[in-house]
């Protein structure tokens, strides 16, 4: 099996600016000089994680899909990232994730943040998304998914990489990067927690702290509170071997979500 080849994207997200949030999107996947097969976004990178989708959402045929179509065909790698969608008279906070070929995978953020408001203006999701790559299994989260570990149970190793797309605020920090090891060794799998940086009208500030763990917990990549961009490379003889030595995953509980 292939290594995996993972970019990180951290952004400053102006409030409500779709526009220029694309375009500086861009001018920071143009920066990305060394191979990758995924650019990981920030969860709703266009416009910031609102409550108001009546002002700023889309539909999925709309400019920020527009976007990552264009963008992914051109660059020639897979992206991916939330945006707020309207559809059928109802908003979800909705990862996408964008092929070069233009196949388009989507999942609904299932746990909405009760106490932002958010479980009382977005409708949640109600199944996983796995997503192949070059061989690999991918589980895509958002945000507060992240404090849920039976959602993000990786059930006899279903996925390699769990990928958490968010808004993460400062004020929150060390949990977020407990939370996220936590997720590495509990599943046995890579994780990829993407953060933003900047501040919303709201009042909330967010320090980046965008992080790339490994199935033994150990930190490949931690970023600071500035914008980046990184790649990194994960290995999956890596990851096998270590499930092999170490088989805990033959020993978890066995459930079914209702």
């Amino acid at each position: 099996m292939n290594n995996l080849k993972i970019t990180i994207i951290q952004p400053e997200i102006i409030w409500h600016d779709t526009d220029k949030n694309l375009d500086h999107i861009e001018s920071m996947i143009k920066k990305i000089h060394s191979q990758s097969d995924l650019i990981i976004l920030p969860e709703m990178f266009n416009t910031g994680f609102t409550m108001k989708p009546e002002d700023v959402s889309e539909e999925m045929n709309g400019t920020s899909i527009d976007f990552l179509l264009r963008l992914s065909r051109e660059v020639d790698i897979s992206i991916t990232g939330s945006i707020a969608i309207n559809e059928n008279n109802h908003y979800y906070n909705r990862l996408v994730w964008i092929n070069p070929d233009g196949i388009i995978f989507t999942y609904d953020k299932r746990h909405l943040f009760r106490m932002g408001g958010e479980d009382k203006i977005y409708s949640p999701g109600n199944s996983h998304l796995k997503v192949n790559l070059k061989g690999w299994n991918i589980r895509p989260f958002i945000c507060y998914d992240l404090r849920f570990p039976v959602w993000s149970r990786n059930s006899m190793m279903n996925y390699d990489l769990a990928i958490f797309t968010a808004n993460w605020p400062a004020v929150r920090d060390s949990h977020w990067d407990i939370l996220l090891r936590a997720r590495a060794i509990e599943n046995q799998c890579y994780v990829a927690g993407i953060n933003r940086i900047g501040s919303d009208s709201n009042g909330l500030s967010y320090n980046g702290g965008s992080s790339i763990i490994d199935f033994f917990g150990n930190t490949l990549f931690h970023a600071n509170d500035e914008e980046c961009v990184q790649t990194v490379e994960l290995s999956y003889s890596g990851l096998l071997s270590y499930r092999e030595s170490f088989p805990a995953w033959k020993d978890s509980d066995k459930f079914t979500l209702c």
